[in-house]
């Protein structure tokens, strides 16, 4: 198993679809310590991909019973072929999902009721890697003349020529090669491409592994020139949440307790991580929620879990705009809230 395709889930076209199915689900609960009158409902969650560090709290949280203690009988799936989170959501297929901006605020155009209501990481791990060998470097210029590989889509197309642009190259020269989902190191090592586009924490930590040669142009550093945005986010439909607000509560206090404890503790969450995905690699996991366990907050300190800024929304909404993958402003409106979180 592999999971590579983590970040194009965001990338690709957004997936529509009337039938789920259902992959997997969590491993067994514990005994509920909690009130032993509290009621009991069943919450499915479908995870934006398979399973991986980016929802370690999640499975802390379903490992060490913080749901049960919730009153929450969770059942984690992964998308199906047809469907992602978003439409399955929306259509009150899942009572939540895991999204991220990019495929959000379309379906909000599209007339999805969709959302966000926590995001996983404040902020986005999203980097381009390649070998130095191309001649890549950790400087956005040195994109000029590359071979971009993805699936050539417009925020793809909007946000590298943007770094190039940054760097001081041309934009016009980068040639974008549709690749589909494939082995991102296999296809570097073959010389099909010359940079691929990977979570940080994932595929370009499994690459440094494996080889002393990986470049990594990490977005984050470069905030000056393209915008920060939220991926992973948890979702939810809001004429659902509005009805029972406190399932989304109590669903996000317990998935917050998890997180804080996986910032805590990042042994115990790999731990609970590989009990529910026994399939992942171990050592890549482990590593990778090492790596997660102080970006999971702003701080570092597992407080403040989920908060999303106004202005982060507003910037990326524009950029949308600019790559014309939305034709107005008018999805960001009641498109994310904080008001569900343990804080507010």
């Amino acid at each position: 198993m592999t999971t590579r395709h983590i970040v194009r889930t965001g990338l690709a076209l957004l997936a529509t679809g009337a039938l789920l199915t259902a992959c997997t689900t969590g491993g067994d609960s514990p005994t509920p310590t909690g009130d032993p009158d509290t009621e009991t409902r069943d919450v499915t969650l479908m995870l934006n991909w398979t399973p991986n560090a980016h929802h370690a709290g999640i499975y802390y949280a379903q490992e060490h019973g913080l749901y049960e203690e919730a009153g929450i009988n969770l059942t984690i799936i992964e998308p199906g072929a047809d469907v992602g989170a978003d439409v399955a959501v929306a259509q009150g297929q899942v009572e939540f999902g895991i999204s991220q901006a990019e495929s959000l605020l379309p379906a909000r155009a599209q007339g999805m009721d969709v959302q966000a209501i926590a995001t996983l990481l404040p902020v986005n791990d999203s980097a381009l890697m390649g070998l130095s060998t191309s001649g890549l470097t950790t400087d956005p210029g040195s994109l000029d003349g590359k071979r971009y590989g993805g699936y050539g889509g417009s925020l793809e197309t909007e946000i590298i020529s943007e770094l190039v642009r940054c760097g001081g190259g041309d934009p016009a020269t980068v040639d974008f090669i549709d690749i589909g989902n494939v082995d991102y190191l296999a296809g570097l090592e073959q010389d099909r491409f010359d940079v691929v586009w990977v979570f940080g924490g994932w595929d370009a930590l499994r690459a440094e592994s494996v080889r002393d040669d990986v470049v990594t142009i990490a977005m984050s550093e470069h905030l000056d020139c393209i915008p920060n945005w939220y991926t992973p986010i948890l979702i939810g439909n809001s004429a659902a949440m509005e009805e029972d607000p406190d399932l989304a509560r109590d669903f996000l206090a317990a998935t917050s307790d998890g997180y804080a404890e996986v910032v805590a503790d990042p042994t115990a969450g790999a731990d609970a991580l590989l009990v529910g995905a026994p399939e992942l690699d171990e050592e890549l996991a482990r590593a990778a929620v090492d790596y997660y366990a102080p970006r999971y907050t702003v701080d570092g300190s597992g407080d403040g879990f989920g908060v999303m800024e106004e202005a982060v929304w507003t910037e990326f909404t524009d950029f949308l705009v600019g790559a014309e993958m939305l034709t107005d402003t008018s999805p960001l409106e009641g498109a994310w809230t904080n008001d569900h979180l343990p804080a507010n």
